[in-house]
């Protein structure tokens, strides 16, 4: 089984609009409402993948009630904690530069994470839980280390796709793969890197620390992948970039869904890059149509 772990899931409220003024009344032209969260969003993407999983965190409130129904909607299982205060709505603003606002969530027991925390214990070596974004105000950042170590005792495999300070304590509990971008890259290591080979030294500093493999994210440059046996490169088509949000958890969904059908890492890591990059080109979350049909146009050589 395949589960997806979001601590602060969110609505996001998506709004387009042009010619957007500071102290003036905005019209908006489109608005959209999705079930938010870097862990619900590799839940979606598997989805379109034909890939099964089951969503686990904390809702509460309205916004925790819609965040359900659209997932029993798209078919995906979940097993949401239930918490006391709503839910957060995060609002992405789309006029000529694109603008997040995000809230900081509800207060999340120390009881309901141990809830979380159970539902961990019941993981086996069958299992891979991605465990993505930031975490509620009010948890601690060794969260994401007590969740690796109840993994790591079930024996599960876990990917995590998070900010320095909550991916950096995991690495030791050896994750399947992260997945950091080139800025997160230069945030973890306190450095700026401006070369390929640059990508590369850093990226093996993280297998050096415990991770079993990395998926660097490059932008329009594409990716880099990193093992111990082998480096990879993936170069992506251009097109126009319509949409950013989603686009690393759809990267880190190609990746776990070839693994579970045995792709190759090779041919998982293009599923992956062309899941990111059909997310970028497209207004909501990529779908398989798009993403095989992106795969038909990346490239992947051996560095």
């Amino acid at each position: 089984m395949i589960y997806t772990v979001t601590l602060n899931p969110s609505i996001d409220y998506v709004v387009f609009t042009q010619n957007f003024k500071v102290k003036h009344l905005n019209r908006a032209e489109a608005t959209y409402k999705f079930a938010g969260g870097k862990g619900i969003n590799v839940s979606r993407v598997l989805r379109t993948l034909d890939i099964p999983s089951t969503a686990l965190g904390f809702a509460g409130g309205f916004p925790g009630d819609f965040i359900r129904k659209t997932l029993k909607d798209q078919n995906i299982k979940e097993q949401f904690i239930e918490v006391g205060e709503d839910t957060r709505i995060n609002i992405k603003l789309k006029a000529e530069a694109e603008t997040e606002i995000n809230a900081p969530g509800p207060t999340v027991t120390e009881a309901q994470l141990e809830h979380l925390l159970q539902q961990m214990k019941e993981t086996t070596k069958e299992d891979i839980v991605i465990i993505a974004g930031s975490v509620p105000r009010n948890l601690s950042h060794d969260v994401y280390q007590r969740i690796a170590r109840v993994l790591s005792s079930t024996g599960a495999n876990f990917v995590v796709d998070a900010e320095k300070g909550l991916m950096e304590p995991v690495l030791r509990y050896q994750p399947l793969f992260i997945k950091p971008n080139k800025e997160e890259l230069e945030m973890i290591f306190g450095t700026q890197i401006k070369t390929q080979s640059q990508v590369i030294e850093y990226g093996r500093k993280l297998l050096e620390r415990g991770a079993q493999s990395a998926i660097i994210s490059l932008g329009g440059e594409g990716a880099i992948y990193i093992d111990e046996r082998q480096i990879l490169k993936a170069e992506v088509p251009t097109g126009t970039v319509v949409n950013t949000v989603g686009a690393g958890d759809s990267t880190v969904a190609g990746m776990v869904a070839g693994i579970v059908n045995g792709f190759s890492i090779e041919e998982s890591f293009k599923q992956a890059v062309a899941a990111g990059t059909a997310t970028a080109f497209s207004e909501d979350l990529a779908n398989k149509d798009n993403i095989t049909e992106i795969s038909k146009q990346i490239r992947v050589k051996e560095l």
